[in-house]
């Protein structure tokens, strides 16, 4: 960021918006001379601001700029001076245009896929006047037209002829020739073929840079090519330009250093920087950004044009008369589609369509972090209990650091010297860091991971990145390292550990329903839920290991049996520690109580579970005696259920009969019968039609009582307590 001890907004001179009537006529020297870069910061989002310092002098100063980003610099440059003498009048640059819009100005097809050849050049031309070399002559005009007429050149010798004959082709391919057609300046009309003509002169001085600015726009390398920004200046002095442009992202990959005793550790960050511009980069000063400001794009330089209506008179009176042939009514068509959107010329847009960030890291996701996850596996409907408080496991990490900014800045040491479209890995980091190596297992029974418990000791954030773990004299593993903030942690695994086994003896599990509630058609329980497991656990190496196990719980638990315990704040998930002596083998038990809550919807209500919940000795009388009572509106709701089953059931057969009979009576034909007396196919449809109409009135009185019973099994619900009101009371 840009401190306002450091430099001032430069004074802005008005004389070029006419506002002074004594002012004097600012001058574009072409003798100009560019301002150096002395400092670049490269964000997270894939923008850079370059900054230049230097100078204004007699000559004129320029900034160079790719074209592609022209757009970017004239939406952020910023003017700025230490002295506050230093005066700029302005900034003058080539208009950017559009490739149609540069096809249209040269008199070429607005269609950027026609061809630019040198008939097409040529009849950009016509009606102008033209200096064209035929042999060793020159001859000068009017070009009329390009004319050709095709030709059809004898075959080379008999036998080719022959052989195309028999093949029934045609011998060679038809040729046009073409020729321009001239009115010279002596009133001759002169056809000059093409074959001779060896050079074409437009002699109109607009021919050439109208020329220029369409291959500008149509080139493939048109977003690429410098363009120079004019300071416009009268006054000397010092002054500082800064801009944003577009730039390549700048990755970050760490090496942390771990100690021989396996706590504490070396962290050495390095910054991987990319040159895309045409300027090499000479004792420029470079700061990485950690943070992501928003930025966008928006069309600035390219000029654009308002669509104007066009008014004919009522009654269309023709200009000549029409016996003479064309007439401008007949030419009216050709207005380029209203100067709307057609060509390039009438570049509309619709919005700025700015705000977004994207994502500009890495994109290395959770790779190398352990825990997984908070979920407790007990269903989608079942999570932290809000009334039930079991415990706070997560008072066991440390409290994360809070960033003191938005945005965190690395300055490399020293000045950067870099070559245009270069790449340098420069270290931007090195710290000392609180880290211990552990063996971490997600659950019992999975292969156990060589890892590390890492806490960024540090007053800055550490960007993500990859993460190169050494030890031992050389590689130990390699992972990942998401964003830390300072004070914060993160379980890193980069190795697969060989000598380690946490294995599941038994386990026993236990739900004990506490309180319950009920809210919007949701019935909530409240309950503890204990699990008792016998691990067997091994360590096989001579040395003593720290074994993290996930126990897949939420914060909202107790665990006992552990040697201690640690919390995952990433996955918000606890982690129980066993420490394991070298060369041992034990059964340790572990006990774990969670404060779990599950929800069930009034329609997905059974009664079986309202009588179970109803019977709990753990849950309070008072809900017990509600829970009763639901059970048995609920039952008559089930039984109801199983009589409408079965009337939906004899629906459903009674159609799939009618269906059969019409197929029968189809296949008889008009002969089938004049009415039910007639045919008793025609007589049982009948029936099966009365049988159809009398279930489909049943049903829908046995719905209709259905919905009053199960509004019964709502209103005693309702006397539950809401969520909100017993978490007030409790």
């Amino acid at each position: 960021m840009i401190g306002k001890s450091r430099i001032q907004v430069v004074s802005l001179g008005l004389g070029l918006l006419g506002l002074s009537a004594c002012a004097t006529p600012v001058k574009l020297v072409h003798d100009a001379a560019i301002l150096p870069l002395r400092s670049v910061r490269l964000y997270e989002t894939g923008i850079g601001y370059f900054e230049r310092a230097g100078t204004l002098g007699s000559r004129a100063t320029v900034l160079p700029v790719p074209a592609g980003h022209i757009d970017d610099a004239l939406k952020t440059l910023v003017v700025l001076s230490r002295d506050q003498k230093t005066r700029v009048h302005g900034l003058e640059f080539a208009s950017s245009v559009s490739p149609g819009m540069g096809r249209a100005l040269a008199g070429l097809a607005p269609s950027v896929d026609e061809p630019m050849d040198f008939q097409s050049l040529l009849r950009t031309c016509k009606g102008g006047e033209v200096e064209v070399r035929v042999g060793n002559q020159l001859v000068s005009g009017r070009l009329i037209d390009i004319v050709g007429k095709p030709s059809e050149p004898a075959p080379s010798s008999k036998s080719d002829a022959e052989d195309a004959k028999a093949q029934d082709k045609s011998p060679v391919s038809v040729i046009a020739e073409h020729a321009l057609l001239l009115l010279s300046n002596a009133g001759e009309l002169l056809r000059l073929p093409m074959r001779q003509v060896s050079s074409v002169r437009p002699l109109d001085p607009s021919f050439a840079p109208r020329l220029r600015t369409a291959l500008d726009a149509t080139s493939q390398r048109s977003a690429n090519a410098q363009r120079l920004i004019r300071l416009l200046s009268r006054d000397g002095g010092p002054v500082t330009i800064g801009y944003v442009a577009e730039s390549p992202l700048w990755r970050v990959t760490y090496r942390l250093v771990v100690s021989d005793s396996g706590r504490g550790g070396v962290l050495q960050g390095w910054a991987l920087i990319h040159n895309d511009t045409d300027e090499d980069w000479q004792n420029v000063q470079v700061h990485l950004v950690n943070g992501r400001p928003d930025s966008f794009l928006f069309p600035l330089a390219a000029p654009r044009y308002s669509r104007r209506t066009l008014i004919t008179p009522d009654n269309q009176l023709s200009t000549v008369p029409q016996l003479l042939g064309r007439s401008p009514d007949q030419m009216w068509g050709d207005h380029v589609g209203d100067s709307f959107g057609e060509g390039g010329l009438g570049l509309s847009g619709v919005g700025m369509g700015g705000g977004g960030t994207g994502e500009g890291t890495i994109g290395l996701g959770s790779i190398g972090t352990i825990g997984h996850g908070s979920g407790s596996g007990t269903g989608s409907g079942t999570g932290s209990s809000s009334l039930l408080q079991v415990g706070n496991l997560a008072a066991v990490a440390k409290s994360s650091g809070v960033e003191a900014g938005a945005l965190f800045t690395y300055s490399l040491g020293e000045p950067l010297e870099l070559r245009a479209h270069g790449s340098a890995l420069v270290p931007f980091v090195q710290e000392a860091l609180e880290v211990e190596t552990i063996t971490f297992l997600s659950a019992p029974g999975e292969s156990a991971r060589s890892g590390l418990r890492l806490q960024n000791s540090t007053r800055q954030t550490l960007p993500g990145g990859t993460l190169a773990v050494l030890g031992d004299g050389g590689l130990l593993g390699e992972s990942a390292l998401e964003r830390l903030k300072p004070g914060e942690r993160r379980f890193i695994q980069y190795g697969v550990e060989l000598d380690v086994e946490a294995t599941r003896v038994k386990q026993t599990q236990k739900e004990e329903p506490q309180r319950l509630t009920f809210d919007r058609d949701t019935l909530e329980e409240h309950f503890l839920r204990r699990r008792d497991l016998l691990l067997r656990v091994e360590n096989r190496s001579g040395q003593a290991r720290q074994l993290y196990l996930g126990l897949g719980l939420l914060a909202n638990s107790q665990v006992q049996g552990a040697d201690r315990l640690d919390f995952d704040s990433e996955k918000s998930s606890p982690v129980a520690i066993f420490e394991l002596a070298p060369q041992s083998r034990a059964e340790r038990p572990l006990t774990t109580i969670e404060g779990l809550a599950r929800r069930s919807d009034l329609r997905a209500i059974q009664a079986s579970r309202l009588q179970q919940l109803s019977t709990a000795s753990s849950v309070p009388p008072a809900e017990r005696a509600i829970l009763s009572e639901a059970y048995q509106r609920q039952k008559e709701l089930e039984d109801a259920s199983k009589e409408a089953e079965k009337v939906r059931a004899e629906l459903k057969k009674t159609e799939k009969e009618l269906e059969r009979l019409q197929e029968h009576l189809k296949a008889l034909g008009k002969d089938s019968g004049a009415g039910p007396d007639g045919n008793p196919l025609v007589r049982r449809m009948l029936e099966s039609e009365d049988r159809l109409s009398t279930a489909q009135k049943r049903l829908e009185g046995i719905d209709a009582d259905l919905e009053r019973r199960r509004d019964l099994v709502r209103k005693v619900l309702e006397r539950l307590p809401k969520s909100k009101d017993k978490a007030g009371g409790s």
